[in-house]
């Protein structure tokens, strides 16, 4: 295409260049975006972008120098060219992707080429395109790419787009001569330093549920690294072809094609659903991707999980690839001493092991046949690995995918392999490290199947950070963490009981089967049962110990269940844990199972607030074994004076803050996570709806609550309350607690008019989740009160519209206990009558869970913008929460857990 002389002409020249390109450019996206939406492939995709965006600069490079500055024999100053580089310069663009140009002119610039790139560069912007531009002199960029290694790399992929093309090329063969004849080992090693880099600021963690496409591990830009690499060593073949071709096998070769295939569609798909470049793959745009891609759902496993799932698998690929080619590097000596001292020099030695080296400091094979002669070998290289200390050499890595089809049935049932293998889970020094490993080679989702049905499985919501089988590795760290100590400060009572363990394996063994059975048709908890028989059977394990795994898969949730939704302050709901525990050890057991479930879930999920709630139920039910008797907790006895207070005021309010000062791990004070407030008043009803409206309204949210109230009439309600981060209210701004206090004694004494809360549209990425409300009501957990849970979207005031609606109903709140997972509040609220009597009335119960239900279908309103797709993500946790409640005598509940 061309653009007519004519619009130089125009009052503003560049308004009409760039709307006369605009139409040309967006021409040629569309026809891409035709194929991305017909199923073509990724790269074929991105280089139809790039080639539109050619076009659109070739036409605008012809009219800015034939028609606005024409030069028809210029001189050997004005000689220019442009060249693509970067990603833009491999022939590659995403949607909405940075054009990156290098102006290039012979030496000094001349008024003319700064007219050329100055017009050009203005329309570019007007376009509304991202430019990153430089403009230098062919010396200037040989000078720049010996010392900037940024800058060598986006050279390495440079081509030439317009202008003068014998400049252009000229440029190149001097710059790729320049890079074949330098030691590319600084080159290699700052590429890999700067991809470690790159992993720690986007996560280092492969498995993170929210991935980032671009920069994260496992991403495209993982990818790219291979390329740069093999474009350092061989310059003049085309995309490092030569290079390629050596470093990787045939079939490596395709999985690096389709890797980087599937990773490009998927951007472009991200980049076109969020209508900009972005990188993450988050929550709001993994349903519309999984669409456009088009997943289905299949039984109970959306669309979005069953795409996020093969992400995940892609993203393994690419690490095994990286591997892979690493050790031919290592091979061919390519990497710095500097950056890589433990592998070089290249040592090996004899580990006393047949078959296993330490080669270059990480542990290898002597050769391919070791796992042929003898595949429960297959095991023992992670056991060697673990005790030597040593990460796996990229060689004995491959050797172990290769021989993948060797894991058959006996294999998985032979008692040398099974012993190798529990010795690594329960007694190993880094069993995370040497698990993962396992996990990464997908050696051990076919030594257990069981396992290999979790691998990369996702579960759509806010509260987990990790895929499962990346959670539950996670978990087995902070077991062997609590063992050895590290955690000491943070988990003072776990790590003093896990050396009363008495059964070490089956502690790891329940911990790495306790969510085989997510996403089963009988529910989590009892397909995880069936599944971890079945592992642990094949494995051989003694039918005692079977027992003790099946039980904690089973029963994993109990614990947290139990401190975070009932009122553990009853002797009653502590003889019922007590009575479903059974016996010390699984008390045990199950205190740090629980305790490295909720810790592995996600960062800032465990808090000290649960650790107190789980410590005080431990220390009840461990009492309660050994015969005392229990008391039930008299709230009024807490808050001395503040009673009397209240009668001679009307109402009282004390707030107990957590000091700054933190006490040392002997007398951890583990209320640190919240701030207590107590209020004291005559009792009527909608009190606690008044005070919970109060707190909504000062930005307080609730954790926890208690209600005691005495013969003659008064209230003592109790809130543990926390900021809109997690902290204890006002730890942050100290100035808004004598606020709150006062808002709180109005509110007692009944004279507060607070102000209805101004919901906002919840955020996009909270949108994304379709939450099922789910109301439940149980008569049988307490002798004293009818117990009723409520779940679904969390949301400001939540608490006081349930509570005012509680009211509403004549109900009297007893306690509430509050918890959040995610997007989902469960709420679980302590009730009786007007007379203190527990709810027993068919009809008024189901009046009050038709009322509850009414509530949590309100939520906030939807947030503005495109159409958005919003998933049933907690369709399967809703199923699960039925399921374990099937009759409204028991105990709950949604699951927090792992």
């Amino acid at each position: 295409m061309t653009l007519s002389p004519d619009l130089a002409e125009a009052p503003d020249v560049r308004v009409a260049v760039a709307g006369a390109l605009r139409a040309q450019y967006d021409a040629g996206r569309a026809r891409a975006f035709r194929k991305l939406e017909g199923g073509a492939g990724g790269v074929e995709v991105a280089r139809l972008l790039s080639q539109a965006a050619d076009e659109m600069i070739g036409t605008l490079w012809a009219f800015t120098t034939e028609v606005l500055y024409p030069a028809p024999n210029p001189t050997e100053a004005e000689r220019l060219a442009v060249l693509a580089v970067g990603g833009y310069g491999r022939g590659v663009l995403a949607p909405f992707s940075d054009l990156d140009l290098l102006f290039l002119r012979p030496w000094k610039t001349t008024a003319r080429t700064e007219s050329v790139v100055e017009f050009m560069l203005y329309v570019l912007w007007d376009l509304g395109l991202k430019v990153g531009s430089a403009v230098r002199s062919v010396d200037e960029s040989l000078s720049i790419a010996r010392q900037d290694m940024t800058v060598r790399t986006a050279l390495l992929e440079a081509r030439w787009l317009v202008g003068d093309q014998a400049l252009a090329e000229g440029f190149l063969t001097k710059f790729r001569t320049e890079v074949g004849r330098a030691d590319p080992r600084a080159f290699i090693a700052a590429k890999l330093e700067e991809r470690d880099a790159r992993h720690q600021k986007a996560g280092a963690v492969r498995y993170k549920v929210e991935p980032n496409v671009k920069d994260g591990k496992g991403g495209l830009r993982d990818l790219n690294t291979l390329f740069w690499i093999a474009r350092a060593l061989a310059p003049e073949s085309p995309l490092g072809e030569r290079v390629m071709d050596d470093l990787l096998t045939s079939r490596e070769r395709r999985s690096f094609e389709f890797a980087f295939d599937f990773l490009w569609r998927v951007r472009a798909h991200l980049h076109l659903s969020a209508g900009r470049a972005v990188e993450t793959l988050s929550f709001d745009l993994q349903p519309e991707v999984a669409r456009r891609m088009g997943w289905r759902g299949r039984g109970d496993e959306p669309a979005v999980e069953r795409f996020m799932r093969r992400y995940f698998q892609v993203a393994r690929d690419v690490g095994a690839l990286t591997r892979a080619m690493s050790a031919k590097l290592e091979a061919r000596h390519q990497k710095t001493a500097l950056s890589l001292s433990r592998l070089l020099p290249r040592k090996s030695r004899k580990l006393g092991v047949e078959g296993f080296i330490e080669d270059a400091g990480r542990l290898s094979v002597t050769g391919p046949e070791v796992f042929a002669d003898d595949p429960v070998r297959l095991i023992e290289l992670f056991v060697a690995a673990d005790a030597h200390d040593l990460d796996l050499h990229p060689d004995a890595y491959a050797a172990v995918i290769r021989a993948l089809p060797t894991v058959s049935p006996s294999l998985r049932r032979d008692p040398r392999a099974a012993a190798a293998f529990l010795h690594v889970l329960a007694h190993g020094e880094n069993p995370y490290r040497a698990l993962t490993l396992m996990n990464e080679t997908g050696l051990l989702g076919r030594f257990l199947p069981e396992w290999g049905r979790i691998v990369g499985q996702t579960q759509f919501n806010m509260y987990h950070a990790y895929t499962v089988d990346e959670h539950t590795l996670q978990a087995i760290r902070v077991i062997a963490d609590i063992a050895a100590g590290r955690l000491r400060d943070d988990h003072p009572l776990a790590t003093e009981i896990v050396h009363r363990i008495a059964d070490r394996e089956a502690l790891f063994l329940a911990m790495l089967l306790h969510d085989v059975g997510k996403g089963g048709e009988r529910g989590q908890l009892e397909d995880g049962a069936i599944a971890a028989r079945r592992a642990c059977e094949r494995l051989g394990v003694e039918g005692r110990r079977i027992e003790q795994v099946v039980w904690l898969v089973r029963h994993h949730l109990a614990l947290s269940d139990y401190a975070q939704k009932r009122d553990v302050s009853d002797p009653a709901t502590v003889r019922a844990f007590a009575e479903l525990v059974g016996d010390p050890e699984r008390l045990r057991l199950l205190l740090v199972l629980t305790v490295a479930d909720i810790r592995a879930v996600g960062p800032g999920v465990w808090n000290s607030w649960k650790g107190r709630l789980m410590r005080d139920l431990y220390g009840q039910v461990e009492a309660l074994f050994r015969g005392e008797a229990l008391e039930h907790a008299d709230p009024l006895a807490e808050h001395p004076g503040l009673l009397e207070a209240a009668q001679a005021e009307g109402a009282a309010v004390e707030v107990r803050a957590p000091e700054a000062r933190v006490k040392g791990p002997a007398d951890a004070d583990e209320s640190l996570h919240v701030t207590e407030v107590a209020v004291a008043a005559r009792d009527r009803p909608g009190l606690f709806a008044d005070l919970a409206e109060a707190l909504a309204a000062s930005g307080a949210d609730v954790a926890g609550a208690r209600v005691a109230t005495t013969d003659d009439g008064w209230a003592l309600d109790v809130f543990q309350i926390q900021d809109g981060t997690g902290a204890p209210y006002g730890q942050a701004e100290a100035r808004r607690l004598p606020g709150l206090a006062a808002a709180l004694r109005t509110a007692a004494l009944g004279r507060s008019q607070v102000r209805a809360l101004e919901i906002q549209p919840v955020s996009r990425r909270r949108a994304a989740f379709e939450v099922r409300p789910v109301v439940m009501i149980d008569t049988a957990t307490s002798p004293r009160a009818t117990v009723v849970e409520v779940s679904g979207a969390d949301r400001p005031g939540l608490l006081a519209d349930l509570a005012r609606t509680l009211t509403e109903q004549e109900v009297s709140i007893r306690s509430a206990h509050i918890a959040a997972f995610g997007e989902r509040a469960v709420d679980s609220f302590y009730v009786t009558d007007a007379e203190g009597r527990k709810l027993t009335s068919e009809a008024a119960l189901d009046r009050l869970q038709t009322a509850l239900e009414a509530v949590l279908e309100e939520g906030p309103p939807l947030p503005s913008g495109p159409p958005l797709i919003r998933a049933r993500a907690s369709a399967r946790d809703v199923s699960e929460l039925k399921r374990r409640r099937r009759r409204r005598p028991g105990v709950s509940s949604a699951a927090e857990a792992g």
